[in-house]
């Protein structure tokens, strides 16, 4: 129920329901996965989102590795989110953001990029711990936060150029415009909480080039 469970906070931060659920689109066993998607698999760590084409459309799926969701539902982090479960909340909400941004553009049909998805994805990590967060610690920020998520970040020694470099764009655009919510709606002498939220919910809205053009300021 944990990824149901995030899925649903994303629902509410954006105002942006989908009629599909995470947990029927959810994969764990690495031999399904790879029936499903080919040699792929191979370099799927702790979460892929795939879409496979078929004779009669598209397949969607989700794998995130067993031990990270036994993980999360031994230490919740939507009851507590601290620094031994931030690791496994970040790459499992990594896939229910990919999953959630996918069948939110699909419906309306619309194109999502690689590169839009990884974005996105960023921020929803960011802008969903902070919600947790400060809900859980009774309104006070999480100073710590930001540098935490895209500061101390690495990256998987085995991807090719292409996907290094997006993952690279990825965060260092996410970066820059979650420390601009913070400077303008959360650190300001008078929080604007409200505003902050509506500002999230506009960028998600947008396309890729809208977002990238506006990042790009």
């Amino acid at each position: 129920m944990v990824l149901q469970r995030m899925q649903a906070l994303l629902e509410r931060l954006y105002d942006a329901p989908v009629e599909h659920r995470i947990d029927d689109f959810l994969v764990t066993d690495r031999t399904q996965l790879e029936r499903l998607v080919g040699p792929e698999a191979q370099q799927a760590i702790d979460e892929q989102v795939f879409v496979v084409q078929e004779e009669d459309g598209v397949r969607v799926g989700v794998f995130i590795d067993p031990a990270v969701l036994e993980r999360l539902q031994c230490s919740d982090p939507l009851h507590s989110l601290e620094e031994d479960n931030l690791r496994d909340y970040c790459t499992a909400l990594e896939g229910v953001s990919h999953f959630h941004y996918l069948m939110w553009s699909l419906s309306r049909s619309r194109a999502v990029s690689l590169l839009e998805l990884e974005l996105q994805a960023e921020v929803d990590k960011y802008a969903s711990a902070v919600a947790l967060l400060t809900r859980q610690r009774e309104g006070r920020f999480p100073d710590g936060l930001h540098a935490r998520l895209f500061h101390a970040v690495s990256f998987l020694p085995a991807l090719d150029e292409p996907a290094r470099r997006r993952y690279e764009e990825a965060n260092r655009h996410a970066a820059r415009y979650c420390r601009s919510l913070e400077q303008r709606f959360l650190r300001a002498r008078r929080m604007r909480p409200e505003l902050w939220v509506a500002e999230l919910r506009r960028f998600f809205r947008c396309g890729h080039q809208e977002k990238i053009r506006q990042l790009a300021v």
